[in-house]
């Protein structure tokens, strides 16, 4: 039990062994509790500030900000996907050389992880800038279809594949409001691959980022890990939404059962976890009191053991706020289950010095807590029937459109007046 390892998909934490077959001396008992108290901490913090944030996204109307929904149909695929991904890496790590395949996936992670950091640290940042920052805003445009008037091309590079890069003196009104007005039929709409909105501020932020990412890059070293995997855990959590309860219990439960099976029933993880190298996990040196920074004995937790239930608790952070009652005891609930359940995580792999799946812990405390609490609050069908709209769906977004014109043709008319 010197070390948690972490399933390279899903980033579920189990309990293992060292990471390498180097014998390495005990553990103090002071730096086991400070490594899985820090790990604690970690993994706490991106799932409180990640459900914050996550009921801004789902508030906000920036286009680069919009949450991914997962539905019942995603959330049921999931488990069988994670299986597949990580039986393949099984065997790639088998076949080919350990050592190109952690290269290919580092400068993949470098990439992922420089944006993820920059996405995570730009609220924060722009509290320090002066007022007299020069800030422009900007706008990355890549669409596909086609046009039929030179303006509405010159705007959207509507041509086969278009990409432009638009600041904000480029930005005119809507292509549906200019042929209101001028009485002409609006074109057929290219659809959107990519809009993504920025500003100067986000490009400081980016350069900042990587820093970081050079430094992981050469050193991988565990304080840049730590900070690109509490970077992907908060994004996640903000970012991936559940559209009602019964989504979440069908994710957790299917990984429930995947957790289970791939660290009791096979080696196939732990073998995957102990060659993976990407900062697909939170690591806490055991030995810092003795060895400082340069410290090699880690504690692991995998980052699919703080996303996974963190959307689940993000999505009750939503419902709190639904019933309009201003108490948020599902969150805090759902949030102390956590707490428990990844304390009693770490209490039976310290017990039993074997590998340990967090979900088998963490699902049936975050389940059910807070239906324990629906149920003396004879509040669960309103639980259940919590429902949340995709912002990306056609339906949504149509409405949302039309609401947003009918606003522009009434104030056209004021004027008019």
């Amino acid at each position: 039990m010197d070390s948690a390892l972490s399933d390279p998909h899903n980033g579920s934490a189990e309990a293992g062994g060292p990471t390498n077959s180097t014998t390495r001396p005990p553990s103090t008992p002071e730096g086991i509790a400070l490594a899985y108290g820090s790990l604690l901490l970690m993994a706490l913090l991106p799932i409180f500030f990640g459900a914050l944030r996550s009921v801004r996204c789902a508030r906000g109307k920036n286009a680069s900000d919009m949450p991914e929904t997962i539905t019942s149909r995603d959330a049921a695929r999931f488990p069988i996907i994670a299986s597949c991904t990580l039986l393949g890496l099984y065997l790639f790590f088998k076949i080919f050389s350990q050592e190109y395949i952690n290269l290919l996936l580092s400068m993949y992670f470098f990439v992922l992880g420089i944006l993820a950091l920059s996405h995570t640290i730009s609220p924060f940042m722009n509290k320090f800038f002066p007022a007299s920052f020069p800030n422009r805003q900007y706008q990355l445009l890549f669409t596909q279809g086609s046009g039929e008037n030179k303006e509405e091309m010159e705007f959207c590079h509507a041509s086969q594949a278009g990409l432009k890069l638009l600041t904000s003196s480029d930005l005119p009104t809507s292509a549906s409001q200019s042929a209101r007005i001028t009485g002409v039929s609006e074109p057929p709409r290219p659809a959107e691959i990519i809009n993504y909105e920025f500003d100067t501020k986000d490009l400081v932020c980016l350069g900042l980022s990587s820093i970081v990412g050079v430094w992981y890059l050469l050193r991988k070293h565990w304080i840049a890990n730590n900070l690109f995997g509490l970077a992907f855990s908060l994004n996640g959590v903000e970012l991936l939404h559940l559209n009602n309860v019964s989504t979440g219990c069908i994710l957790l439960g299917g990984l429930f059962i995947y957790d289970v099976f791939w660290v009791f029933g096979t080696n196939v993880m732990v073998t995957v976890a102990k060659s993976f190298e990407a900062p697909i996990k939170l690591v806490f040196p055991q030995d810092l009191l003795e060895k400082g920074l340069e410290a090699n004995n880690f504690a692991m937790l995998g980052l699919g053991d703080v996303v996974i239930p963190g959307i689940f608790i993000a999505l009750l952070l939503r419902f709190d706020i639904s019933l309009k009652k201003n108490t948020h005891t599902y969150f805090y609930t759902s949030f102390a289950a956590y707490i428990f359940g990844l304390g009693l995580t770490i209490f039976i792999m310290h017990i039993f010095k074997h590998a340990q799946p967090a979900l088998l812990y963490l699902v049936p405390a975050c389940i059910g807590f807070p239906v324990l609490v629906a149920l003396a609050k004879g509040e669960v069908t309103e639980m259940f029937s919590y429902e949340e709209s995709n912002p990306k769906d056609p339906a949504a977004v149509t409405e949302s459109k039309e609401g947003t014109e009918a606003s522009a043709s009434k104030g056209l008319e004021k004027k008019e007046k």
